[in-house]
Order: structure tokens, then sequence, then C-alpha cells
């Protein structure tokens, strides 16, 4: 089938984005919707209300995750899917996958207006709990139905106020039903902003994303011995800020060494931290990231022994723990091409490229065929208020997966 020549539009796709960033807005521009608050239930309430004037038969399930499902010819055919998620960061952007969310929107408004049928059903799906910044891990809409996590696991996540996420779908009158997870999943595709500066600086439109890179989140512990700084020698000492900090720059040097690794410390917790008194202990978080499994375990392996030199150089305790694991993640050929083809036939320029972040398509990718749009991120900026999509990439990210989907969706 060809491409078709339908367009979406744009002013309307605009305000929707409008009318989102309204909600949850923050004084510096950007947006504060964690999940599961008042401000998540509020976009909930519109977006279900614009599912609604679509037609589309809308339903939540037992995770808060609430679709929208548009009839094909093939009645109870597997379905075309595509979505993203509506919560934000505490000081979030615009865009992040709330783009995902309103051009799969305004890619059902097109089919509707035009009267075009599609051989597969097709749903529109807002996760729950992307970001994480609430309820940690991260992605538990989605992997919950994707079976990752266990619902029970899901359940008893508590914010940091020991609310659970259970406590709080039932507050803000989201707690659906098991049996409105989505079933049978035949393509799913995922529109997102970049948050990287690829696309920008390459000066590309559309990023083809092959797939998601693999992570893993570590915890070191380095004990000492607290003392006064005053009287004691500095040949006496065990102060375990001083190993600490060997340890974090070589985290920051072994990138050198494998190419495409990526590792950050972003957050470190000293004990006591007063001034006058030698740290006795310091934890600090590792969070690793490559496409390649291999890669990153080795990477893994590497810094666990180069730690554990440093921590007897100074006669320090040493503990790392792996607290969370994720595998790479590739995507399917026939959507990623599929992707592609329609960039090329709308003359789009485009590239192909591995996420960095973790996205719903990474579970996803468990249920059914998947791949994702990127669009390009204004200074690599994301997670962040000054977070900035061009209009006219929203326009072209929307209209490739317009024609995307319509692709996927009548292909027997």
């Amino acid at each position: 089938m060809k491409s078709t020549k339908l367009t979406i539009n744009k002013s309307r796709l605009l305000e929707t984005v409008q009318i989102s960033s309204s909600i949850g807005s923050t004084e510096k521009g950007g947006l504060r919707r964690l999940a599961l608050t008042e401000e998540d239930k509020l976009i909930r309430d519109q977006f279900c209300r614009w599912l609604h004037e679509e037609g589309l038969e809308v339903r939540v399930d037992d995770f808060g995750n609430i679709y929208g499902r548009r009839a094909g010819r093939i009645h109870d055919g597997p379905v075309v899917a595509m979505g993203s998620h509506l919560d934000t960061q505490p000081c979030g952007g615009h865009y992040d996958g709330i783009l995902g969310v309103l051009t799969a929107l305004e890619v059902i408004r097109v089919l509707n207006e035009q009267n075009i049928e599609t051989e597969y059903p097709i749903e529109i799906i807002n996760f729950t709990n992307e970001e994480g910044a609430r309820f940690a891990p991260p992605m538990l809409g989605s992997g919950g139905v994707a079976g990752i996590f266990k619902k029970e696991f899901i359940y008893k996540r508590k914010d940091l106020s020991g609310k659970t996420f259970e406590q709080a779908l039932e507050e803000i009158g989201y707690k659906g039903e098991e049996k409105h997870r989505i079933q049978s999943v035949k393509h799913f595709i995922e529109l997102h902003i970049e948050q990287g500066p690829i696309l920008e600086k390459e000066h590309k439109s559309i990023g083809i994303v092959e797939g998601i890179q693999g992570m893993s989140w570590l915890t070191v512990n380095v004990r000492g011995e607290t003392n006064h700084a005053g009287p004691t020698p500095m040949e006496n000492r065990k102060d375990a800020l001083v190993p600490a900090a060997k340890m974090i720059t070589s985290i920051n040097d072994i990138t050198q060494d494998i190419k495409g690794l990526k590792t950050t410390v972003g957050q470190v917790n000293v004990i006591p931290n007063v001034s006058n008194v030698i740290a006795g202990e310091v934890e600090f978080t590792i969070d690793i990231r490559h496409e390649n499994d291999k890669n990153r375990q080795d990477a893994i392996d590497q810094l666990k022994e180069q730690l554990s030199t440093i921590a007897v150089r100074h006669q320090v305790e040493l503990s790392i723990q792996t607290i969370w694991d994720s595998d790479a993640v590739s995507f399917s050929p026939l959507v990623t091409d599929t992707i592609s083809e329609v960039a090329e036939e709308l003359n789009y320029s485009s590239q192909r490229l591995f996420s960095g972040p973790g996205h719903d398509a990474k579970y996803m990718s468990y249920l059914g065929d998947t791949g994702m749009i990127f669009l390009p991120s204004i200074n690599g900026m994301s997670h962040n208020e000054e977070e900035l999509t061009l209009d006219e990439d929203i326009e072209k990210g929307a209209n490739v997966l317009l024609s995307a989907l319509l692709k996927l969706a009548n292909v027997k």
C-alpha cells in the first residue's frame, strides 16, 4: 500500500498541546504532573473527553492505563496501537511523552474526518507512571501489562509520603479492571522527543529508533571511619569521601575505553555530612547504559574491579549492589522500515539511532512488533522546563505517525 497523502491538522494539534500545557503548569513555564496526582487526574479527564468526542470505546485497566479503541474491519483482530504517557517529572516540559499521546489523538481525528476504515482495530494509549518520578521504578503501567512487574509489586510501590500506588489510583478514580488491559497487539508505535542532541546536530527531522539501550542501576557504599577534622592526623584517617571521589572519577573515565557507554553518578549521600567531621560513610548511585548488553556487563565487571582496588588502597570497606537491570531491546524491522519508508516518501530527513532513555515501547515490544519515532529536542534538553521541540518538527512527526499507522493497520 502506498503512503497516504493525508496530513494532520497542524493548528488543531498545536491547540491540543496548548490545552495540555495549561494543566499542571509551573511558574517557569514547564509542567508538573506527577503520576496519579490531582494534576494527572485533570489531564486524564481531559484526555478521556477527547477520546469520547472521537467516538472511541474508552476503558481503563487495573494499572490506570487509559485506552481508546477505534474499530477495524477485522472486528476481533489484533490491534495496532500508538501512544505514550501524560505524566511528567517535577519540573518537566510540555513535550516528552505527551506528544506521543496527543499526536496519536490527532491521527484518530484525521481518520474520523476522512471516514477511513482500517483492516485492524486501532488503540490509543496513555500509560501510567512512565516517568517513575513519584513511584519507582519507571514504566509501571506498560511494565504491568507486559508482565514485567507483578500486580502486587506495582500496587505496593510507595511515594515519599508513604502512599501506595493502589491508594493513589483509587483516590483519583482511575483504578480500572484487569480485563481492560490491552490484548493481542499486532504493532505498536510510540512517538517521542529524542531527549538528546543527535537529530538537531545532524539537522534531521525524524529519528527512526532501532532499539533502546540496556541499563543497570548500582548502589555503591563506601565505609570508612567518622572522626574529628581538627585533631585527627591525615595519616590516621579513614575518610570515606576521598576514595569515593576517586571512584566517581574512574566511573566517568571508563567511558573512554568502551565506545557508546554512558555512566552517571546521579545521587551522592555523605554521612554525617558535617563540615568539621571526617566522612565515615558515602553512598552513591551509578546509572550504566549501552545498546549492547555484553559491553554493559563488561563495564560493570571492570568498574567493580577498579572500585575494589581503590577501596583496598584506602583501607575502607566497599559494597556494590545492583538494584535494577534492564536488557537492551531491538525494535521490529517491519515497523522501523515502515517509518523509514514513510519519512522518505514525505521527503523528511531522517536518521536511525538508538534510544538512551527507557520508554513504554520497551515493554510493549514484548507484546507485539514495536517501533518508535523520535523528534528533535532543541539543545538536547529534556526533563526540564525549557524543553523544546519545534512546531514544524511536531507536524512532521505527526504526519509520519499517520502514514505509518495506516500502512501497518492495513497489512494483512
